[in-house]
């Protein structure tokens, strides 16, 4: 029980882990490039429909969709965005892929069956900084999750967003479901306040349903980064989900790491484009 216990604390502190992006003074317009802005087109919500179904994210994008390419040296890694449920995340990625912002930079983070990080100018992992030039808020939405393929905001802390994101990879079948049932049930209701301040976080097993828990068995993922089923509100933001390319995720996953997870060799975003669907 105690070592369950201590795993728990682990995947808190892997959660504050996913790195801060350092922030400086530079202002908006320095990451906006000649190639232009966001269109106000790409931002149009989804309907209500679509965004009151769990899973929503794995449906391919429609024809004329703006999507993402990631040409790395490792191959070619697209994704759609969800600017219904984070506009913020989805203009601030669009508006920094357009400057160039991600142009020659690197995954500087990579976890074997977790994921793969990158979007720091820096390649340390504390570095970069959003379109606004500070933090920015997170985007929670109950049906955007940290399922493998999702893109996500990476950050130090609530509300901590800026550059770096990830990519979540895991195999399926790895979730003990009954685990987070019983931390929830034994451990967090009997004691919240206790609990949050020695453990952080764990899932809210009472917000969560069948339909949750199949996504997660069919594809794998990260419970314990998704904030609207956190106990202590924490987690990071979905903005994106990869369509094709999962396998070239999953093959950097593979390359061999420091001490620090960062990549022997670098892994390299070669250049990163917003393009229609077609």
């Amino acid at each position: 029980m105690k070592k369950r216990i201590v795993l728990l604390l682990l995947a808190a502190a892997l959660l504050l882990a996913l790195c801060a992006c350092g922030q400086s003074t530079t202002a908006a317009e320095k990451v906006i490039g000649s190639e232009g802005t966001v269109s106000a087109d790409s931002l149009r919500p989804l309907s209500s429909a679509d965004r009151e179904k769990i899973g929503y994210q794995l449906e391919l994008p429609e024809k004329g969709e703006e999507i993402c390419v990631l040409e790395t040296s490792f191959g070619t890694i697209k994704f759609r965005f969800f600017p219904d449920a984070a506009p913020k995340a989805v203009y601030n990625f669009k508006s920094l892929v357009l400057s160039g912002y991600y142009d020659g930079t690197v995954f500087h983070r990579v976890a074997d069956d977790f994921m793969i990080q990158g979007g720091d100018p820096t390649a340390t992992g504390r570095g970069g900084e959003s379109i606004w030039g500070k933090d920015f808020e997170d985007e929670f939405h109950k049906n955007l999750v940290n399922i493998s393929g999702a893109v996500s905001c990476a950050n130090s802390g609530p509300d901590t967003n800026g550059s770096q994101f990830f990519i979540n990879a895991v195999e399926p079948g790895g979730i003990d479901w009954e685990y987070y049932e019983m931390i929830y049930t034994n451990y967090y209701k009997p004691d919240p306040e206790t609990f949050t301040l020695y453990y952080s976080t764990t899932l809210d097993t009472s917000k969560i349903g069948k339909e949750y828990k199949a996504l997660y068995d069919e594809n794998g993922g990260n419970v314990h980064l998704d904030g609207a089923y956190s106990t202590s509100g924490r987690g990071h933001t979905v903005f994106g989900q990869v369509f094709e390319g999962l396998d070239v995720v999953k093959e950097i996953e593979k390359t061999e790491t420091d001490g620090n997870d960062k990549p022997l060799q670098d892994v390299v975003i070669l250049s990163a484009k917003i393009v229609p669907y077609e």
